[in-house]
């Protein structure tokens, strides 16, 4: 898993690497690296609306690059593979924007369920 920051542009961009990692992720990239850039230089990060809205965006990338729908309820093994890897991915990408509000989102989160 490797998510990227790049500052200049305000993307993020979430990877799933290696085609054996989840099975889901690797049928949905034939290059064996899923990825999903999430824009948010239109936000603004200071503002609990603004970090909210990147919040959902990093939520709904980790859930494509990690192929949750994808993913047979019924496959617990794939199923907890999926779950760790949108977990891990999440939790990346918010390290990473290095943004108070956002911890803050994600942090209140994380203890909710």
């Amino acid at each position: 898993m490797n998510v990227k920051l790049n500052k200049r542009t305000s993307f993020l961009t979430l990877a799933v690497l290696g085609a054996g990692l989840l099975a889901g992720a690797a049928q949905a990239a034939t290059s064996g690296e899923a990825t999903v850039k999430v824009a948010y230089g239109d936000l603004n990060l200071s503002t609990p609306a603004g970090s909210e809205v990147l919040y959902r965006r990093i939520v709904a990338a980790a859930r494509q690059v990690c192929a949750v729908d994808t993913v047979d309820s019924r496959d617990l093994s794939a199923r907890a593979s999926v779950q760790s890897c949108e977990t891990q991915a999440i939790a990346n990408a918010v390290h990473q924007v290095h943004s108070p509000a956002l911890a803050a989102i994600y942090s209140a989160r994380m203890h909710q369920g």
